[in-house]
């Protein structure tokens, strides 16, 4: 019952995520370039108001509404680390470095010089998702999960260690994914909709790190736009710890459950300039997914194979 609630609340913080911040990158393509750091009020007011407004109107939606159906109860804790082949763990960290991220690419957009945007965007992906957390601990059917505590601040720090020692982001999360046949035997754990198996169903995700070996190991030769990425996911999850024997009646014993490991290629879309502004900034977006291509998956059932294209 944990799973599924919370699966719900997480569709919750990617719809905020990326109403509130997907607008940033677009308008800050050109702005992060800039030699000037004379910080603009009104800017500067426009971010510090909607992140307070969505931090604040978060708080009281979950606790007027989204929990509104549900028993306060004594604070209670949830171990959930060895849930989803740790997939969700993985969803925490990628929205609260990307939360973490686009925070400072608002505070350059209003002028703020870099080591200060750094350090006061660095905690915005841990904070901003701390109270569902605590939400989480206080109300029937949930549960306070310190694993999604780490999970969040791992996000988040990701983003400030390499911002700090590189200026730049040279590895980068990524998500891909790819709906899968298992939503079709448990729809309602894994999704009955394509927007709901998005969130709900695990095997269908992939969590990716992009990097350049040309920027990372200063190699001239190679472009600073392709990409090598390591990816992980696991299959045949059709719930949290263990798989059921039969779900209405139907043998499901076959469904093995095992983890992939991938190595494939990417483009880093941040590297790619266009005349158009609007275009880069579209790219500077649209970088948080991983292109489709050729990957080699390890996997604890098959072992070694080769995917000409992955999704």
């Amino acid at each position: 019952m944990y799973s599924h609630y919370k699966k719900k609340r997480k569709r919750l913080k990617i719809i905020i995520v990326i109403l509130a911040y997907v607008w940033i990158p677009i308008f800050n393509a050109n702005a992060q370039n800039t030699d000037s750091i004379e910080i603009n009020k009104g800017r500067l007011a426009l971010v510090a108001g909607t992140t307070a407004g969505i931090y604040i109107g978060g708080a009281i939606f979950l606790n007027e509404v989204w929990y509104a159906d549900k028993a306060r109860v004594p604070f209670q804790f949830y171990n959930d680390n060895k849930g989803w082949m740790q997939m969700d763990k993985f969803a925490h960290s990628y929205i609260a470095y990307y939360q973490s991220y686009w925070a400072y690419e608002a505070l350059l957009w209003s002028g703020v010089d870099e080591k200060k945007a750094i350090w006061y965007a660095a905690p915005v992906g841990f904070l901003m998702q701390l109270p569902i957390e605590i939400f989480d601990g206080m109300y029937e059917g949930y549960g306070f999960s310190w694993g999604d505590v780490i999970a969040n601040a791992t996000g988040s720090a990701i983003f400030a260690v390499q911002q700090a020692i590189w200026n730049e982001q040279k590895i980068i999360p990524k998500f891909s994914f790819w709906p899968s046949d298992y939503a079709d035997i448990r729809p309602g754990i894994l999704g009955e909709s394509f927007s709901s198996q998005l969130v709900q169903d695990y095997n269908a995700q992939t969590y990716w790190f992009s990097f350049s070996p040309g920027n990372v190991f200063h190699l001239e030769k190679w472009p600073e736009w392709l990409c090598l990425s390591v990816g992980y996911s696991g299959n045949g999850m059709l719930d949290e710890f263990e798989n059921p024997e039969f779900i209405r009646g139907q043998d499901v014993r076959h469904v093995q459950r095992y983890r992939q490991l991938f190595l494939s290629l990417d483009v880093n879309l941040r590297k790619i300039k266009t005349r158009s502004g609007f275009v880069n900034g579209l790219f500077h977006a649209m970088n948080m997914i991983k292109i489709p291509a050729p990957a080699l998956e390890w996997n604890g059932k098959e072992g070694m194979v080769f995917r000409p294209i992955y999704y």
